[in-house]
């Protein structure tokens, strides 16, 4: 049985300031700025806490990996992740910090890190469940331009170039693209789950994620003309995209 190792070992500057946090300050200062940081107790060496002063932001922290030297950074608004991004040298971490805790938008944030941070979601503040949609379209949207798999990014762009699809809240299980009339859970019940092959194969369509194999089919253009047709009209009439 592997331990896990000692995380004064792998990271003895953080251990000499006490903390992941006190460490974290310490690099702000020399970059002349202060950040809002709180120690995590069960974990002061690995794991700190900040916050906004924008209240729909939460869930703010920096996380130490534990058998490298790197850390992640993550930020979320109204439960959904807006920032997330991991680099090896801490000096990284203090502006785009000070961005989320003071309010800056997203694109400053994200210009401030010399790494990859922003995940694709916009904010919605108020929660308005179209913009909430559209916010997911956009994170999936990268996620797929992201992943190495031409059949995933060619089936998530075509079905967001569907207009019936628009209006529909799109999340994945197990990599197999689904929808919801609404962006919140619990999601209204599945009606198709559309899986992309990877190489060679054809794209399945199922009505749930491990459901029988309804249709087979080469492309994706051709997957989504099937989904198209399973959409059920009462899903239609209440999706955010689409005149009610």
């Amino acid at each position: 049985m592997s331990r896990e190792p000692d995380p004064s070992v792998l990271y003895p500057d953080v251990a000499a300031h006490g903390s992941l946090a006190a460490a974290l300050q310490a690099a702000a200062a020399d970059q002349g700025m202060s950040l809002p940081l709180a120690v995590t107790p069960s974990d002061p060496l690995r794991h700190a806490t900040f916050t906004s002063v924008l209240p729909h932001r939460h869930s703010s922290y920096v996380t130490a990996w534990q058998h490298e030297r790197k850390w992640t950074i993550w930020g979320s608004s109204n439960d959904r992740l807006m920032v997330c991004g991991s680099t090896g040298d801490m000096r990284d971490l203090p502006r785009p910090i000070r961005g989320w805790a003071e309010g800056a938008g997203l694109d400053e944030i994200g210009q401030a890190a010399p790494f990859d941070l922003l995940t694709g979601h916009f904010e919605v503040p108020d929660n308005n469940p179209a913009d909430v949609i559209a916010s997911q379209w956009q994170w999936l949207l990268k996620d797929a331009r992201d992943a190495d798999w031409p059949q995933y990014r060619a089936l998530i762009e075509s079905a967001h170039a569907v207009p019936e699809f628009r209006g529909l809240h799109p999340f994945t299980s197990h990599w197999a693209l689904s929808f919801s009339n609404t962006p919140h859970p619990p999601f209204s019940p599945p009606f198709v789950s559309i899986h992309s092959p990877r190489g060679t194969g054809d794209y399945t369509i199922r009505e749930w994620w491990n459901g029988p194999a309804l249709h087979q089919v080469a492309t994706a253009a051709e997957a989504i003309a099937v989904a198209v047709g399973r959409i059920p009209a009462d899903l239609l009439r209440t999706s955010f995209g689409n005149p009610h």
